[in-house]
């Protein structure tokens, strides 16, 4: 078990792994081989990053606490294919930050902060980079609202958005009980891989507008949420699906979302 010499932050997410397997296993699950790059973010105690730097050829890590500095030095001092950027990750130019780097395939895998795992998400989706494989653990959850199916209760915008770009899987259940500190939720490790026959948007910004808005009150009809749209329009589409005005947005697939944003659309 891993011990770490760290006074834990509640406001920053901190709950450290202390399974040595668990990381095994999401290395494993990953993909990542010895001609790579990982990006993590969060890495802690570096428990996930000595497994990840023992496999890739190299690891960059985000880490906002500076007070990290000693016990990550300590944990890395043996390896010099690790570079830690204390910075917040959400402030960061990837690109730039891999520039220097010579690699085959780029890959992200990271026990996220779970209060920005949506937020990390969404910046990897606008940096436009290509990833092999994003592997994160986040809140189960959580986890269930990314890979659920349409008709389910946890389906929703975020749902529709991560769906249209990833093939999602849940690769594998963790417990509250695998952390140091014990949080109050049990986890699952997602991986996403980016879908390569992405079905084509005039505007993604107005695909995103219109999957939230669709959204917007939970339990009213296509009509109600997307009234200020051409009703017109949205019935048309709908139809070509066996839908009609009167269906709930947890019911309609990716591509019916994308067919309404191209038929809404105006330059």
């Amino acid at each position: 078990m891993e011990k770490y010499n760290v006074k834990f932050k509640k406001r920053l997410g901190q709950n450290f792994l202390k399974n040595k397997s668990i990381v095994e296993r999401i290395v494993d699950v990953s993909g990542v081989s010895s001609d790579d790059l990982v990006i993590e973010v969060g890495p802690g105690g570096a428990i996930l990053t000595k497994e990840l730097a023992s496999i890739s050829k190299y690891v960059l890590a985000y880490e906002v606490d500076t007070d990290l500095k000693s016990e990550l030095d300590t944990k890395l001092e043996k390896f010099n294919n690790v570079e830690v950027i204390y910075q917040d990750f959400l402030t960061s130019n990837i690109s730039n930050d891999i520039k220097k780097y010579s690699y085959n395939k780029i890959f992200f895998i990271s026990n996220v902060p779970y209060y920005i795992t949506t937020s990390i998400i969404m910046k990897l989706i606008e940096s436009g980079i290509h990833f092999e494989n994003i592997v994160m653990m986040v809140q189960k959850e959580v986890g269930d609202r990314f890979s659920t199916k349409p008709g389910n209760r946890e389906y929703g915008s975020i749902t529709v958005l991560l769906n249209y770009f990833y093939n999602i899987k849940k690769e594998f259940f963790v417990s509250r009980k695998e952390f140091i500190p014990e949080p109050n939720v049990d986890s699952v490790i997602v991986s996403f891989r980016e879908k390569k026959d992405k079905l084509n948007l005039k505007s993604f910004t107005f695909f995103e507008k219109v999957v939230r808005d669709s959204f917007q009150f939970k339990r009213k009809t296509i009509k109600n949420n997307l009234k200020k749209y051409n009703l017109e329009v949205v019935a048309e589409v709908l139809n070509k699906y066996e839908f009609d005005l009167s269906v709930r947005a947890e019911m309609l697939p990716v591509e019916v979302f994308v067919d309404l944003a191209n038929c809404l659309y105006i330059k």
